[in-house]
């Protein structure tokens, strides 16, 4: 990569994965709102460009899979290359997989794809962003990363989804560790319920820890996207470590 060139020296610098829709969209359009230039992450070009068009300013699609070594490394050299530094990651990329699925009849494929997207996604842009952190000036930025509320309790058959937010929160305290001779913060927010197409469910009824069937509450997903842009927005001397956003009268809390 080339030399950090400093071309944006005023304005800060986000990448957003899982940009296309729901919780990623929402987060790209808060950031873009105060200021921030956003390189837009995810799998469909056109979901990316419909994020772009809803923002107010500079805003950088970049067709990525975040499973995919090349892909985030493609993704944060062109950052590097179009403006010098980075001052924000939200790692939000994510799936739940298949729904519904006893875990003795989870296909392996299936376990994999929620792994390799859900965490081993999050490592590959954590450590490139940590590249292009320790080596611009000046030193740090700030990582922030999407665990859900399944990091601290599961859902009925959620296996996969569950042990990845699980592995969110020890990959988020190692990062925060690893992070801090550089100046170099990293948090994490535990969303329940935004409503978004992945909880469009919530509203028809899901599963429950005692069989039965419930329909739950969702809150709006600006909400969510305020929380983080409150989150990215701190000096870096201080840090949300945790955080925990959720609809509130949805059971998490006692859930089970």
């Amino acid at each position: 990569m080339n030399a950090m060139r400093n071309i944006n020296t005023k304005g800060r610098i986000a990448v957003v994965t899982g940009a296309g829709s729901g919780i990623g969209r929402a987060v790209a359009k808060a950031l873009s709102g105060a200021g921030w230039s956003v390189a837009l992450a995810g799998r469909h070009p056109e979901k990316l460009a419909e994020t772009a068009r809803a923002m107010e300013g500079d805003a950088l699609p970049a067709r990525t899979d975040v499973s995919e070594p090349e892909d985030v490394d493609a993704l944060f050299a062109a950052v590097g290359e179009r403006y010098g530094r980075l001052d924000l990651l939200f790692n939000n990329a994510g799936t739940f997989g298949p729904g519904g699925v006893p875990l003795e009849d989870l296909p392996y494929s299936a376990w994999r794809k929620v792994v390799d997207t859900n965490l081993t996604g999050t490592f590959l842009c954590a450590q490139a962003a940590f590249r292009l952190m320790k080596a611009q000036d000046p030193q740090g930025g700030r990582i922030i990363n999407n665990g859900s509320v399944s990091a601290h309790a599961p859902r009925p058959d959620s296996v996969a989804y569950t042990a990845t937010k699980h592995g969110m929160t020890g990959l988020t305290k190692s990062l925060s560790l690893d992070g801090r001779p550089y100046r170099i913060a990293c948090g994490q927010i535990d969303i329940g319920n935004a409503a978004t197409d992945m909880t469009e469910r919530m509203r028809r009824g899901v599963p429950q820890a005692n069989g039965e069937l419930a329909v739950e509450p969702v809150m709006d997903v600006a909400d969510v996207a305020t929380t983080v842009l409150h989150m990215a927005e701190l000096p870096l001397e201080a840090n949300v470590q945790f955080a925990t956003v959720l609809a509130t009268g949805m059971p998490f809390v006692g859930r089970g």
